[in-house]
């Protein structure tokens, strides 16, 4: 298969473009190489051996985009600015990278006949995740008030009864509730692909990442995942600083796995019928706590315990975590690395040099 792979020279796309060429994929990357990540752009970046060609470009620049789509059977769509952010400043960038680079993309693919599309999308296109109460069932909390966050309530409660809920696991069905601009922009991309796919016999898989973390994260940036600032914080020997009271749960899944569910999709994609649109949830099906992600990490390291801070972001979700069965019941996909080995692993991995916190 001709692969044009968006954002190949990021965390993720770097190692879903290894895995598609040792599965004798021909794949093209194109990367904006945005500052946030990567540093200079003038750096040319280490690819995968095996990548047939690197672009650099925007997936808003038409020119570009029709450029690297020749020649190309499929596409696998991981440029984006990713994270929560510093603050609403960010809200355009994110806008123009995400989703009109998305439109950009679509169009062109249109034009060129181009009709398999794997698209990177996010758990956080849930808002928080799956909640029961004892008395009421299946519920969906409000979102968390700041008066409670501050006396350190960061539990939901049923919002019919107060009572305290459950967490359980997301299925693909839930209903969306983006709570920040990072996570309107990923559901808006899903709802720019499945649009795309109705309107030209389009067939668009979209991989909602739960929380990826692995060999080859940036360091010391904001716009990383937690799992790299409590990685960078133990590299310069001090303790990582963990949010709330540590409690949150989520879905840690380790990036090779991620990268065998992009190859997975991209052979699922062609054998779905034409005009249609699919979600799956991309996770390790094992729940752990984001406190016990930083004990897990210090301990690996031997480096200072970790240090939970009571502080919190607003933006952020209490418990989201994933069921992941449908993708692999549907596809050949298993995940591979469990918690520990994966965190072990982490510990002591590569991570990029540190990038600028901006953006362009």
């Amino acid at each position: 298969m001709d692969i044009l792979l968006t954002g190949g020279a990021g965390f993720i796309g770097s190692a879903a473009a290894a895995r598609l060429v040792a599965e004798g994929h021909r794949v093209r990357v194109l990367d904006a190489l945005l500052p946030a990540v990567h540093g200079s752009p003038d750096h040319r970046p280490e690819l995968p051996d095996g990548v047939e060609e690197f672009i650099h470009g925007d997936v808003r620049d038409r020119a570009v985009v029709e450029r690297a789509l020749d020649g190309v059977t499929a596409v696998c769509h991981q440029a984006a600015m990713v994270g929560l952010g510093v603050d609403l400043e960010d809200a355009p960038e994110y806008a123009g990278c995400n989703d009109l680079g998305t439109a950009v993309l679509l169009a062109a693919m249109a034009r060129l006949g181009v009709r398999d599309l794997v698209l990177a999308g996010s758990m956080v296109v849930y808002g928080e995740g799956r909640y029961d109460c004892p008395e009421h069932g299946g519920v969906a909390p409000a979102p968390r008030r700041v008066a409670d966050l501050e006396d350190g309530r960061f539990e939901p409660p049923c919002p019919v009864c107060g009572a305290q809920l459950r967490p359980g696991l997301v299925t693909e069905d839930a209903p969306t509730d983006p709570r920040n601009v990072y996570a309107a922009t990923k559901l808006a991309q899903e709802h720019l692909t499945s649009a795309w796919a109705r309107a030209c016999g389009g067939r668009v898989l979209t991989l909602r990442y739960h929380n990826v973390y692995g060999p080859g994260m940036p360091r010391d940036t904001p716009y990383a995942g937690v799992a790299s600032l409590f990685r960078s914080a133990l590299a310069r020997g001090e303790a990582p600083l963990v949010y709330e009271d540590g409690g949150q749960r989520r879905d840690f899944v380790h990036v090779s796995d991620v990268a065998g569910a992009n190859a997975a999709a991209l052979r699922a994609v062609t054998g779905r019928p034409d005009g249609t649109a699919r979600a799956y949830n991309v996770g390790s099906g094992e729940p752990h706590t984001v406190g016990e992600m930083a004990a897990a990490l210090a301990a690996a390291t031997g480096g200072p315990a970790p240090v939970v801070t009571g502080h919190y972001r607003l933006g952020d979700v209490r418990h989201v975590t994933a069921d992941s069965s449908r993708l692999r019941q549907e596809t050949s996909w298993r995940p591979l690395i469990g918690f520990t080995e994966g965190m072990t692993e982490f510990a002591t991995a590569p991570q990029r040099p540190a990038a600028r916190a901006t953006t362009t």
